[in-house]
């Protein structure tokens, strides 16, 4: 039988009292396994970080990531990760980029908490059971890769989107049973990495209909102490419009060590410049995003930021498979 590694990092699952708050992980754990199906072989583990996923980073998810990769070393191909939904597709995103195909992992999380206000015995109701079981049969049927299952759904993590804050069906996504178009490449987590990520700054910004010269002074107002990414979400399929000090602008954040990088802020399908109005991206130094949802864009921004050292590196090899 597979042994699965069940690897437990905080979030609404692990919470009990009134308001919630997290039960130590070490007391958790204890009554998490209580709760494990018996016909399945699962070892619990306590991940490197135990937070409000609110206040996840990029550090926190390349140590579970490492975790990860270290267990892989110690036989483990299957993983399922309890995390809290607030950032469940950054972290799912992140996971798909660094671990690729080498593993079968599936992120998943809850609603509601798994134990009652006490923390003595599981909640009347909850959806923390069902998801947990329907991730560890997930992790077992589904093909080597990311996934991220939450009420009765499996979604190529890379593709993930809270859609609701409170429903039990709370995330959307391309389904696991359909193809996806990107290949991803391992990429395993140094110490330095995790240093690094510390550092990393990700600014996005919803662009507003508002008159251009009003975009520009909001844009100009970043250039003293740009972002490592910028990231500017348009409109429709990443329509915006320009004129010359617009564009002009790109290739001063450029010169100080800042992507851009051209998105949209609708939640599903993919940026398109067929139109006249986005002719300006072909001589710009901005880059048009070719990934799969707002998650996924963060997590390739975080691996090219670690793998090339420089603004211009990262612009020439974005759209580079992995």
């Amino acid at each position: 039988m597979k042994k699965i590694a069940l690897i437990y990092m905080g979030g609404t699952f692990g919470c009990i009292g009134e308001p919630l708050q997290p039960m130590p992980a070490e007391d958790f754990i204890p009554k998490l396994t209580h709760v494990l199906p018996i016909h399945l072989d699962i070892e619990c583990f306590i991940a490197p970080v135990i937070k409000d996923s609110s206040a996840c980073t990029a550090a926190d998810w390349l140590l579970l990531i490492q975790q990860i990769q270290q267990l892989q070393l110690q036989q483990f191909q299957h993983f399922v990760v309890i995390h809290g939904t607030d950032t469940l597709s950054y972290a799912s995103a992140v996971a798909a980029h660094f671990i690729a195909d080498s593993a079968r992992v599936v992120f998943t999380g809850s609603q509601y908490p798994l134990l009652n206000v006490q923390g003595t015995d599981t909640r009347e109701f909850s959806d923390a059971i069902s998801n947990l079981n329907f991730a560890l049969d997930a992790v077992m049927k589904h093909p080597v890769g990311v996934y991220l299952a939450f009420h009765q759904q499996v979604l190529h993590a890379q593709t993930a989107l809270k859609r609701h804050t409170t429903e039990l069906d709370a995330f959307t996504g391309v389904m696991a049973e359909q193809p996806i178009p990107h290949s991803l490449k391992t990429h395993i987590v140094q110490t330095g990495d995790v240093e690094q990520s510390h550092q990393f700054n990700c600014l996005n910004l919803m662009m507003q209909p508002v008159a251009l010269v009003q975009q520009v002074q909001n844009l100009r107002n970043l250039l003293s102490a740009p972002p490592h990414f910028l990231i500017l979400q348009g409109f429709g399929t990443g329509n915006l419009a320009v004129n010359a000090e617009l564009i002009a602008l790109f290739d001063e954040f450029y010169a100080q060590g800042c992507v851009a990088i051209l998105s949209t802020q609708v939640p599903f399908g993919r940026t398109d410049q067929r139109y006249a109005v986005a002719a300006w991206t072909t001589q710009a130094k901005i880059i048009v995003s070719d990934c799969l949802g707002h998650a996924d864009l963060y997590a390739k921004a975080l691996k090219m930021y670690l793998q090339y050292p420089s603004a211009e590196a990262r612009f020439s090899h974005w759209h580079d498979l992995g």
